[in-house]
């Protein structure tokens, strides 16, 4: 782990997918902040904006590229294909690891406001290992993606998860803690929960969150669901045992109607009843299938866990 310097070597980690249209807009907006901390004599002249092209299909490698020959403070890294945003910043972070003191992973379509970096290198100053960017404000948000992604926060909170309520991957993480980083090794990721896990001394700086500089967002809401059912699974064991919960009150309800049968048998009052034994299948049917379900999510990730497949794969760089 690299000593705490008065000017740290600071490297910003933005994944990029496909974002040929945003990056000629926020590129420059970046290394106007990387240059301005640097004039301020608050980071090392070492540091670096590192991007990571996660298997882009239109030219956002060249951009990289060529963004790397003009200044010596962009580089770049790129997968050898799509693997998803959470995989991209970690590679991001775990090439930054023996770098850099801290590291900044931000996306890049320039919706997080970039002078909130300055709060934060602050709060690392004061001693912080980690530092949240959190969103003030869901204003920019439809109103269909505010309930659901504040209904999302509510729901892993009540599932046990820690998480920072409006946070993303907007973050300050010290070398320390990227060093623990490292040592998780699982497949399925989800930083926003895994970070909290490290520990050590942490904080949050709030923003507003503005528009998106330029072209569309690559987060569809197949995306988002999938992200969310990760992130429940990744942290969380809780389904389990509302499965259990849900068998136990099926159980007990089903016992109840047995006893009502058998006294109703005996008193000589037993009618036979469609209506009332398809309704029992179906929901029963409904129980088991929602459950296995439920099972089925769990056994796949640790299927992919036992794997042990590479979770990121580096096919170029700009730098030797």
């Amino acid at each position: 782990m690299r000593e705490r310097t008065n000017k740290p070597v600071l490297y910003i980690v933005i994944p990029c997918y496909n974002e040929e249209k945003v990056l000629p807009v926020t590129g420059p907006v970046f290394l106007q902040e990387l240059d301005d901390l640097i004039q301020a004599e608050r980071i090392s002249d070492d540091s670096r904006i590192l991007f990571v092209d996660d298997g882009s299909k239109d030219h956002t490698w060249q951009l990289i590229s060529n963004f790397a020959k003009d200044n010596k403070h962009f580089i770049g890294i790129s997968q050898s294909r799509n693997r998803g945003h959470q995989s991209a910043v970690l590679a991001g972070l775990m090439e930054a690891l023996t770098k850099c003191d801290i590291s900044i992973s931000i996306d890049c379509d320039g919706q997080d406001d970039v002078h909130a970096m300055e709060d934060m290198i602050s709060e690392y100053e004061n001693g912080c290992e980690v530092v949240y960017g959190v969103r003030d404000n869901r204003d920019t948000d439809t109103r269909f993606k505010r309930f659901t992604a504040e209904g999302f926060y509510r729901i892993l909170k009540w599932m046990g998860a820690d998480v920072v309520f409006n946070h993303a991957d907007y973050r300050l993480l010290s070398g320390r803690v990227l060093q623990e980083l490292a040592e998780f090794k699982e497949v399925n990721l989800y930083l926003r929960g895994m970070i909290p896990l490290i520990g050590f001394k942490s904080t949050s700086v709030y923003y507003k969150r503005r528009e998106r500089a330029a072209g569309i967002s690559h987060y569809p809401l197949s995306k988002m669901l999938s992200l969310a059912f990760d992130g429940i699974t990744s942290l969380s064991v809780k389904p389990l045992r509302m499965i259990g919960g849900i068998g136990l009150c099926v159980a007990l309800l089903s016992f109840i109607g047995v006893v009502w049968s058998v006294l109703r048998f005996f008193g000589g009052n037993t009618v036979t009843g469609w209506a009332s034994m398809t309704s029992l299948i179906c929901f029963l049917g409904g129980v088991q299938l929602i459950g296995l379900g439920v099972l089925g999510e769990y056994i796949g990730k640790i299927y992919m866990e036992v794997k042990a497949r590479p979770r990121y794969l580096i096919e170029k760089r700009t730098f030797p």
